[in-house]
C-alpha cells in the first residue's frame, strides 16, 4: 500500500477552514468539493490513457484519451457523496458506483447495507471516496469488496487520516494495489474513534445530524 499526502498551500487553506467548528455547512460542502478536485488532481496522476489522433485548427497530431475500460468512482455512503461532484469534475466519463457502510459506534467495526457497481472490476481502476480513515475499519472493508470483484488497481481519496488508520490498511492491506491520497495524517484517535484535531463528523457537518 502506498499512501500521499498532498502538500499545497490551497489544501492547506481550505483544510483549515473545514476543521474550524464555526464554518457552516453550505460552505462546508463547497469547501469540501473544491479540496477534493484539488486531491483528485493528485489521485489520477497515474490515470489509465492510450494515444488519439486529432486535427487541431492547423495540422494533424496526436494526443492522449482515457483507456477503456473507464474508471469507476465509488463513494461510500453517505459522507462520500459529498466528494463525488469534487471527483468526477477531472473524470466526468468515469462509471459512477455506490458501497452503503455504517460503523457500529460501540465496536468501531464496519458493516456493509447497499452496493450498487458492476460484479466484475477486472482491468478497472477505481477510485474510492471517503472524507475520513479514521480506525480504517470503513476503508478496509470497502477495499476488499472492490478486490473481491476483480479490481486490480484502486485508489482511495480521503480528506483526512489518522495514524491508526493508515496502520490498520498497512496490516489489513498488505501487498494491495491500493493508494491512499489524503490532505493530511493528523495526530491520533480520541477514545471514540475520532480524528484529532480532526474536522469532525464529516456527514453531519456537510448533511446535518440525522437520527
Amino acid at each position: 500500500m502506498r499512501i500521499h499526502v498532498v502538500d499545497h498551500p490551497l489544501v492547506a487553506h481550505k483544510l483549515t477552514t473545514l476543521r474550524d467548528k464555526r464554518t457552516d455547512s453550505p460552505t462546508f460542502r463547497r469547501l469540501a468539493d473544491e479540496l477534493v478536485t484539488l486531491l483528485a488532481y493528485e489521485a489520477t496522476r497515474d490515470v489509465r490513457i492510450e494515444q488519439v489522433a486529432v486535427e487541431t485548427p492547423v495540422t494533424a497530431t496526436t494526443g492522449v484519451k482515457l483507456s477503456h475500460p473507464r474508471p469507476l468512482v465509488v463513494p461510500i455512503l453517505r459522507a462520500g457523496l459529498g466528494m463525488l461532484d469534487g471527483m468526477v469534475r477531472l473524470l466526468p466519463t468515469a462509471e459512477v458506483g455506490f458501497l452503503g457502510m455504517i460503523r457500529n459506534e460501540e465496536t468501531l467495526e464496519a458493516s456493509t447495507y447497499a452496493t450498487r457497481m458492476p460484479e466484475d472490476l477486472s482491468g478497472r481502476q477505481v477510485y474510492v471516496l471517503d472524507p475520513m480513515l479514521a480506525t480504517g475499519g470503513t476503508l478496509v472493508a470497502a477495499i476488499r469488496e472492490l478486490i473481491g470483484r476483480g479490481a486490480d488497481d484502486v485508489t482511495a481519496v480521503v480528506l483526512l487520516a489518522a495514524p491508526e488508520g493508515v496502520a490498520v490498511m498497512e496490516r489489513e492491506l498488505e501487498g494491495a494495489p491500493v493508494t491512499v491520497v489524503t490532505a493530511s495524517i493528523d495526530e491520533r484517535l480520541n477514545e471514540h474513534g475520532y480524528i484529532v484535531p480532526g474536522l469532525g463528523d464529516a456527514g453531519d457537518r456537510m448533511y446535518g445530524a440525522a437520527e
